[in-house]
């Protein structure tokens, strides 16, 4: 069965999409901890980020690197922190998040509540700087 992620790739379900190329698709999350946190997945679902061959993997980092550079254009702050959880969707992805201090990656905070329009300004608004 496809993942939520494959999903997306796909059409079948819209996301706030970032950028996209022919093996990795980089969108908001819709649960963020912060303006601008974005996931970055591979086109291929595999569940376990290690178990990427290392052609998926290196490509998957280097994708991630360029939209950090636009995120972090895009939304003033320390560092862009990433992180990969891999326990709540069976497919490989990496959360890059606009960070000032590491309690902004606390995935036991709250997450933002934000409106279709806000989600689609700060979708626009990193796609800005890439």
């Amino acid at each position: 069965m496809a993942s939520i992620f494959t999903k997306i790739i796909n059409g079948e379900i819209p996301c706030y999409k970032i950028a996209e190329d022919e093996n990795y698709i980089a969108f908001l999350d819709v649960f963020p901890l912060r303006k601008g946190h974005t996931l970055i997945v591979p086109k291929k679902e595999v569940d376990y980020i290690f178990d990427l061959d290392s052609e998926t993997y290196i490509g998957l980092m280097n994708f991630a690197k360029k939209i950090s550079t636009a995120i972090k254009l895009a939304n003033p702050c320390n560092r862009i922190g990433i992180s990969v959880i891999g326990l709540e969707v069976p497919h490989t992805h990496i959360h890059l998040i606009p960070i000032n201090t590491t309690n902004d990656m606390n995935f036991a905070n709250s997450k933002l509540a934000l409106s279709k329009e806000e989600f689609e300004a700060i979708a626009q608004n990193i796609r800005k700087f890439l």
